[in-house]
């Protein structure tokens, strides 16, 4: 008998078909500290990464942008915000300011974080449904523009991501992902190792009485293949001139692809 498929969950190896419930559980508990979380796993800089990420999207009013796993919507407000800026310096007398956004997340406790957050704000341009990264509900060809933060780690099936990310995006549409990744500094890596897998589990459990939640995203960063694999997983999936910039000395990554 064949033995069952298994799925990485931090440092376990649990059956296939459970992953998925047991990642939901994570984020169904952190949704309302989703900010905490990043600023306990990144001291902040998570901010000045996601700003980057945005500059370097450099999105446009016009676009159709689909965000996945951004529930909270840090990512989508940011392509809102910028579209617009981008927009009013181009004194463009006949063309609307916003981009169109599409926040997807399996979480529906993220989703409803993120509406709660685009209320607070005001913000209008942003459709958020609740979809799986590996099948998502997007016509092919539809995108100009697919963008996933912090999320891409979680899902069971990588490869899955990448060709329903190429599935979705228009010739000539952009891939772009922002994802915790391999510390390329001597030494520092050791220092964020033993921070991240010791002190944030510890952190969590004092400021959010969850320690496994933060243990499980310490961990799931160390299965998550280095900067050089992972482009390689990205053209495997059709993606082209693929390009990868090293935030933090590789702490985290943004690997950038486009489809041709």
């Amino acid at each position: 008998m064949t033995a069952d498929r298994t799925a990485s969950f931090g440092f376990r190896e649990v059956p296939e078909g459970q992953k998925e419930g047991l990642v939901h559980d994570v984020f169904s508990s952190v949704a309302s500290k989703y900010d905490l979380m990043n600023d306990l796993m990144s001291a902040g800089v998570h901010r000045l990464w996601k700003d980057a990420f945005v500059e370097w999207l450099n999105p446009r009013s016009g676009w159709r942008v689909l965000d996945v796993a951004g529930g909270t919507g840090d990512i989508a407000f940011r392509i809102a915000d910028l579209a617009r800026a981008r927009a009013r310096g181009r004194t463009a007398t006949n063309q609307t300011n916003e981009a169109t956004i599409t926040v997807c997340d399996i979480n529906e406790d993220m989703v409803r974080e993120g509406v709660k957050r685009a209320a607070a704000k005001g913000e209008r341009s942003i459709e958020w449904i609740t979809g799986n990264a590996e099948a998502l509900p997007i016509p092919d060809n539809t995108m100009d523009a697919y963008t996933i933060a912090f999320g891409i780690r979680n899902v069971t099936h990588i490869d899955k991501a990448l060709e329903e990310a190429r599935r979705v995006l228009k010739p000539g549409g952009r891939f772009l992902c922002l994802e915790f990744s391999r510390v390329e500094v001597p030494g520092f890596d050791q220092l964020y190792d033993a921070y991240s897998l010791n002190v944030l589990p510890r952190l969590g459990q004092l400021v959010a009485n969850d320690a496994e939640s933060y243990r499980y995203l310490a961990e799931s960063i160390r299965r998550f293949p280095p900067q050089a694999r992972f482009a390689k997983m990205i053209e495997r999936a059709g993606l082209s001139n693929v390009k990868v910039r090293n935030l933090t000395g590789g702490i985290a990554a943004m690997h950038s692809g486009w489809k041709i």
